[in-house]
């Protein structure tokens, strides 16, 4: 029955790019609350393709078809805001290289230890480490600092009265961005008992790929968000696991990252060196 069929290079490029795109897409919405939107909507397009072909309704098909088009435009409308979310970080990737950046090593070590004082003396805190997509946004609506990271700094910001204890911190390449900034609200109905420190660091990571770090003020409880999703962990292992959390945000890096356009520069290099051998030893 196969006997006939040939597959080529360009098929299997083009399946092994359908095979990537559509694991790509499973991967971003995965844990988020409109993998299920997602679900439901292939599952809804696929019995309806099955139904029309298996009882030949030509008209129903055509009628199928054309309703396609506006599910999968309302689908934009529906996930806006992963697709914005995604379009960020391709657009918040290093295409053109950075001046360097000193980095400070011990910087999620520091704010590891912050972050447990406060939670021991219940004051509530809230720390947004940026990653991949831009945060000044928000920077702009508190107050830019540009300061290293201290114990005494961050208990000093957060301690109220002070001025600058209420809204988030950004950090920013190992150091205090910006405080006293605001954050957007998340709307889940999870979070209708969550007070607005929980809610606005889950909104600001369903827009962004930042690390949300939360103390509550209530139950001295430390709490994580990142993707949408609020981690709550006990009291026994949290300082290791938020020190996990916030070594993945906070990568010290000996050398800066390759960016696009080195890459791009060392292979170009690398091809016309090689041309330029052969044409040398050709006679």
């Amino acid at each position: 029955m196969l006997g006939g069929l040939q597959i080529g290079f360009n098929d299997v490029m083009q399946i092994l790019i359908l095979y990537v795109g559509i694991y790509a897409l499973i991967r971003f919405v995965r844990g988020t609350r409109n993998a299920q939107v997602l679900l439901g909507f292939c599952l809804l397009v696929v019995s309806l393709l099955l139904f029309t072909y298996l009882f030949r309704f030509d008209v129903l098909a055509r009628v199928v078809y054309f309703l396609l088009i506006y599910l999968a435009l309302s689908m934009v409308v529906v996930f806006q805001q992963e697709i914005r979310r995604m379009l960020a970080l391709v657009g918040g990737q290093r295409l053109f290289g950075r001046p360097y950046i000193l980095r400070e090593p011990a910087a999620p070590e520091k704010l590891c230890q912050a972050v447990a004082y406060l939670a021991r003396a219940r004051i509530g805190a809230l720390v947004a480490v940026e990653r991949g997509i831009s945060l000044c946004s928000y920077e702009d609506s508190g107050v830019k600092l540009n300061a290293l990271v201290s114990h005494e700094l961050l208990v000093s910001v957060f301690t109220p009265p002070l001025p600058l204890h209420d809204g988030g911190i950004i950090l920013r390449d190992g150091r205090i961005a910006a405080a006293h900034c605001l954050f957007p609200v998340s709307n889940q109905g999870e979070l209708a008992t969550s007070g607005m420190r929980h809610r606005a660091a889950v909104g600001l990571s369903e827009e962004t790929d930042a690390v949300v770090v939360v103390v509550s003020e209530e139950t001295g409880r430390i709490s994580v968000a990142h993707n949408g999703r609020l981690h709550r962990y006990s009291d026994e292992k949290v300082e290791k696991v938020l020190l996990r959390w916030l070594k993945k945000a906070m990568p010290h890096e000996t050398r800066s990252p390759l960016t696009l356009t080195d890459w791009l520069m060392t292979h170009v290099a690398k091809l016309l060196k090689a041309r330029w051998d052969v044409g040398k030893e050709t006679p």
